[in-house]
């Protein structure tokens, strides 16, 4: 991975509202084209939503009956049918103050709710789910795009995560294709001559949080071109979720 001149993060605007069965990846080609197209070594970054909502992954919560735990965790302020589905969504509850569930999927991302969403879902009373594996959507949505445009571009599919050590969100890759997710430069030397023993670099984190720039939480912009960086190469977003051993935080 060589250090750009020049990074650039381009908008893709005027997606239509998604269905499930949708072909994101032709109004990604066609929003590319609007854009100027693509370019060789271009990264596209995709809300999360964007790909949950096309794969079928939403809920209606009239459907959900609720369990006693769900009950217990939404408190008087939560819904104990979301509480449900989040539930469903978890492998293990990390930790709860009601309504608040911060949990491990079965992705091992540890983040809030597991992921589950009611902002820019289908309507009152629908929460959106994450894609059943980020990382082949990912792969499916890079290899379609190289069918309509001639270009494989690299893939992220993003959404936003809270952090343990900061206040706020920033956007990550749930899902990488074509791309290093984790740069490791353990054992190389810096400018100093001092050899690095365990710096690593979240490359897809930080390429996901320049789009989130440009497509934030309400500007019905669900994704975008970044240009400049070459992070060519094999990776997957779950090359990025911490290992049991080395969480300080459980």
């Amino acid at each position: 991975m060589t250090m750009p001149a020049e990074v650039r993060v381009i908008p893709l605007a005027g997606l239509p509202e998604l269905e499930e069965g949708d072909d994101l990846a032709a109004l990604l080609a066609e929003a590319c084209g609007r854009a100027g197209g693509l370019e060789e070594g271009d990264i596209v970054v995709v809300a999360q939503k964007a790909v949950s909502k096309v794969e079928g992954r939403i809920v209606r919560l009239a459907d959900i009956e609720p369990s006693a735990r769900a009950i217990e965790l939404a408190g008087d302020e939560g819904d104990p049918r979301q509480l449900e589905v989040i539930l469903r969504e978890t492998v293990e509850v990390v930790r709860s103050r009601p309504p608040l569930v911060i949990s491990e999927t079965s992705h091992g991302f540890v983040c809030a709710s597991a992921g589950v969403d009611a902002s820019n879902a289908k309507g009152d009373g629908t929460v959106i789910l994450l894609p059943v594996d980020p990382d082949a959507s990912a792969a499916g949505l890079r290899e379609r795009l190289s069918e309509l445009t001639g270009i494989a571009p690299g893939l992220i599919v993003s959404d936003s995560f809270g952090r343990a050590w900061r206040q706020g969100t920033t956007d990550v890759a749930l899902g990488v294709a074509g791309i290093v997710a984790l740069r490791d430069l353990r054992g190389t030397i810096d400018s100093r001559g001092y050899e690095l023993r365990s710096t690593m670099i979240a490359v897809a984190d930080e390429i996901a949080g320049a789009a989130e720039l440009v497509m934030g939480k309400a500007n019905g912009v669900p994704a975008a071109i970044v240009r400049g960086v070459d992070a060519r190469g094999e990776g997957r977003a779950t090359d990025i979720v911490m290992p049991r051993e080395r969480d300080l935080f459980r």
